[in-house]
């Protein structure tokens, strides 16, 4: 009897704990089925309100000359280092300048959730020798050619639709599948607009819708019978003219007048620009042709390089910016952008191989020879008519590099090699590198935050670790450290 009373209670029990489970997965799933809605229903009053900005904020705003790039006047050309004996080594405490921040990528203000639709059709086209696969609408083929505020507005909420949600969501996983860097998605948008979209007009406003509902800061402007997307940047980008808006740079991106008409109505939870590079851009497979780089102290350094040909044409069309108007934040950000997977794996198993086994001095000091005596030293302005400093990659491409080159080319390898903090330094005229080590080193030194960093100059030629070139005004000297 008790055990008949007991199985009775227990099965009344799994029947209401059944039920509740029930209920709580109905519970859920309404509570998710809500969140979905109030976050489509959210980003739909967000264009509805952007929508009614086009209809009625334009002004005129005149634009602002281009920022120049800053120019050495008397730059120090490189010098060989002749040993005088034993000499009494230098230690200055610079001008420290603030870590560069490294902040997330925008993103949208809502999750963009996939929309299925009977017509899912996939646009292909080529990327720095990538193949991207995008869905895309045929209401996305936009016929701009009249872009009086009215006509924009229509156009923007002819793409506010559900349909374009899949067409967001394959850019976004673009950037993220090959790293994209902001840049090189807004150039990724740029040319999947132009290659889908035949008008002008339309592909500029397809443009700024994906840019804007990837969660970047953009304005829409109109320049005599042309429109034209300006992007927000916190950088201060060289030799671009820019418009002033409420006390943000914005860039026109491509060719613009000085004079023209501008939406300034900002879209929810907008994020500007960076033009760091955080990551390995996923760019390209082509090999530019082999060149052998080689130590002329240390025999065993021979390295065969290669660089991928896309991603130095990607770097080629890089602008250049700084960040606070400090334009060692400029060099930084070189610097701190990774070598891409293939070269570390063309050139790094000859550089390990050869620092094995050895102290942290010697191998720094045999890294520094290698750039020192490897590589040929040329005047920017003779090669290429004004001031350029390369990413690591392109000082492995390129003939002829210059101090700053080196420095960046030279920081990357002893971050990567040997785990070791570095810092550029900064003399007026002249880019060296410092390096922190675990164990006291002797030479010349930099102070940074109370630490000691050890002059190594990678254009001070022969010169061994610790070692300043001659001749600098010490006392003006800056440094940045960089990132590993």
């Amino acid at each position: 009897m008790k055990y008949r009373i007991f199985c009775h209670v227990s099965f009344l029990m799994i029947c209401q704990i059944h039920i509740m489970a029930q209920s709580f997965e109905e519970i859920y799933s309404h509570f998710k089925l809500e969140a979905q809605n109030n976050h489509i229903e959210f980003r739909n009053e967000c264009n509805d309100k952007y929508i009614q900005f086009l209809r009625e904020s334009w002004k005129w705003y005149e634009g602002k000359a281009p920022l120049p790039l800053p120019k050495e006047e008397n730059t120090i050309p490189p010098i060989h280092f002749i040993n005088k004996g034993e000499e009494s080594p230098v230690t200055i405490t610079p001008i420290d300048v603030e870590p560069i921040d490294n902040t997330p990528q925008p993103k949208p203000i809502e999750p963009i959730r996939e929309t299925p639709t009977p017509d899912d059709r996939y646009f292909s086209m080529g990327f720095f020798g990538n193949k991207c696969e995008v869905r895309l609408p045929e209401l996305a083929k936009l016929n701009l050619n009249d872009i009086s505020p009215k006509s924009i507005a229509n156009a923007w909420e002819c793409l506010s639709v559900d349909g374009m949600n899949n067409t967001i969501r394959d850019c976004l996983e673009t950037r993220l599948r090959y790293n994209l860097c902001d840049w090189a998605y807004l150039m990724f948008l740029d040319k999947l607009s132009k290659s889908y979209c035949s008008n002008g007009n339309g592909a500029i406003l397809l443009m700024a819708f994906l840019y804007c509902q990837s969660g970047y800061q953009m304005r829409l402007a109109v320049d005599g019978n042309r429109l034209t997307m300006l992007y927000g940047s916190k950088h201060q980008i060289y030799d671009k003219p820019y418009f002033d808006l409420n006390g943000t740079k914005f860039y026109p991106y491509g060719d613009i007048s000085n004079s023209i008409s501008i939406c300034d109505g900002a879209f929810e939870g907008e994020t500007p620009l960076s033009l760091m590079i955080c990551s390995e851009q996923m760019l390209g497979g082509g090999l530019s042709e082999p060149r052998r780089i080689e130590s002329a102290k240390y025999k065993d350094i021979s390295v065969r390089s290669q660089t991928l040909l896309e991603l130095i044409e990607f770097f080629n069309q890089y602008p250049t910016s700084s960040l606070d108007n400090n334009p060692m934040t400029r060099w930084a950000m070189y610097a701190n952008t990774p070598l891409s997977r293939k070269t570390k794996d063309l050139i790094y198993p000859a550089l390990k191989s050869s620092i094995e086994n050895c102290s942290e001095e010697e191998a720094v000091n045999k890294l520094l020879n290698w750039v020192q005596t490897g590589f040929v030293y040329e005047y920017d302005d003779k090669v290429w008519g004004y001031d350029r400093a390369f990413f690591a990659e392109e000082s492995l491409f390129y003939p002829y590099c210059d101090c700053e080159d080196r420095s960046i080319l030279f920081s990357r390898l002893v971050r990567d090699l040997l785990g070791l903090d570095v810092a550029l330094v900064y003399y007026p005229g002249h880019l060296a590198t410092a390096v922190r080590f675990n164990n006291h080193t002797k030479g010349d030194a930099v102070v940074i935050n109370g630490q000691e960093f050890i002059v190594c100059d990678p254009t001070y030629i022969g010169a061994p670790v610790g070692v300043q070139m001659p001749g600098l005004d010490y006392d003006k000297a800056k440094a940045i450290v960089l990132g590993r």
